[in-house]
């Protein structure tokens, strides 16, 4: 890994395959201006085009693949992909594959990146988290597409927005409840309002499954002001990029 950019990404902590590569963005370490400064991976948010593809192309040279990612347009849904059938830009919130050299990869700046892995390396995949997407079922939709026991996936919690800054309205944690409804400690009052555990509420998903082998997790993006892309903090930010492929 390139040592000009290896301080500034996030390498799991986690008992990983010697085939699985992983990595976290931050916004640390790239070309782009403010506000999306300065690593931002992502297309959508104005930024200059020659800016995301000139921050690209360092991850790239940085974290050693070759391949192009499988870049998602995603919109908080539960829809997953095959990494190799991805010709343009797909819209998608996860993605997963069994082949070689071609990295899955969702972007955040709040929700929550879930990577996962089976202990054996033969298949990876990458899920974009947000409250609604786990509403929906992102984690439970990728888990099936994988195609192995969820007791041999390893999962890791990247940066996301923490348990004391995560603040939500009623109709919010009604919408995660009537998906789950067990989910209930997940939640705490705060002056009228709600403080929301993302990184619990993936970790219940996720053991609801079977997958027991959980990492990662204890970031928070909004709090994180130097470190960290934050929407809700910024508005009008830049997204850091979660990466898994297979060597």
């Amino acid at each position: 890994m390139n040592t000009l950019l290896q301080e500034y990404l996030i390498v799991p902590n986690w008992p990983a395959p010697d085939s699985i590569r992983a990595l976290s963005t931050t916004r640390l370490g790239g070309v782009s201006s403010p506000p999306c400064d300065s690593l931002n991976m992502a297309e959508h948010v104005n930024d200059d085009p020659a800016c995301v593809s000139e921050n690209r192309r360092i991850l790239a040279a940085s974290a050693g693949y070759v391949t192009e990612p499988a870049w998602l347009k995603q919109v908080h849904g539960n829809q997953v992909i095959a990494a190799e059938e991805i010709r343009k830009l797909e819209t998608a919130d996860a993605t997963w594959t069994c082949k070689k050299g071609k990295p899955c990869v969702v972007m955040t700046a709040d929700c929550l990146p879930i990577l996962l892995c089976d202990r054996f390396g033969t298949v990876v995949a990458a899920a974009h988290a947000g409250w609604r997407g786990l509403a929906r079922g992102v984690i439970a939709a990728t888990v099936l597409r994988m195609g192995v026991a969820p007791e041999e996936l390893l999962a890791w919690l990247g940066p996301a927005i923490g348990p004391l800054s995560f603040i939500i309205g009623d109709e919010v944690r009604a919408a995660i409840l009537a998906s789950d409804a067990g989910s209930i400690d997940c939640f705490r009052p705060s002056l009228g309002y709600w403080l929301a555990d993302i990184y619990q509420l993936a970790r219940r998903q996720l053991s609801q499954l079977g997958v027991k082998a959980i990492f990662g997790g204890g970031f928070c993006t909004f709090s994180e002001v130097k470190r960290f892309f934050s929407y809700r903090r910024e508005g009008q930010t830049g997204r850091m990029a979660s990466l898994i492929w297979l060597i």
